[in-house]
């Protein structure tokens, strides 16, 4: 199995979407390298950003689960480098 790194970068506007959204990403943590969050709140939103490294299809499905929450969308940056699951570079 083929491994990618991405950063998808998820912007929140609606706060009762972050429990679902918060549940999304617990379903997918075994893939998660690392998470920030940054409350705005002047604007009222939250920024988040996720590093992951799972398979393509895996990232795809995140990305897609979370924009399809209301109120929150999410953009999603991927590395160049494949890498074997389980191998470093």
């Amino acid at each position: 199995m083929e491994t990618r790194v991405a950063v998808i970068g998820i912007i929140v506007e609606n706060k009762d979407s972050v429990e679902k959204l918060n549940a999304i990403l617990h379903e997918y943590s075994e893939y998660i390298i690392g998470r920030i969050g940054i409350p705005y709140r002047e604007k009222k939103i939250n920024i988040i950003s996720i590093a992951i490294d799972a398979p393509q299809d895996i990232i795809s499905a995140l990305s897609g689960k979370i924009g399809r929450l209301k109120g929150v969308s999410a953009k999603t940056a991927y590395s160049n480098i494949i890498t074997k699951a389980g191998n470093s570079l």
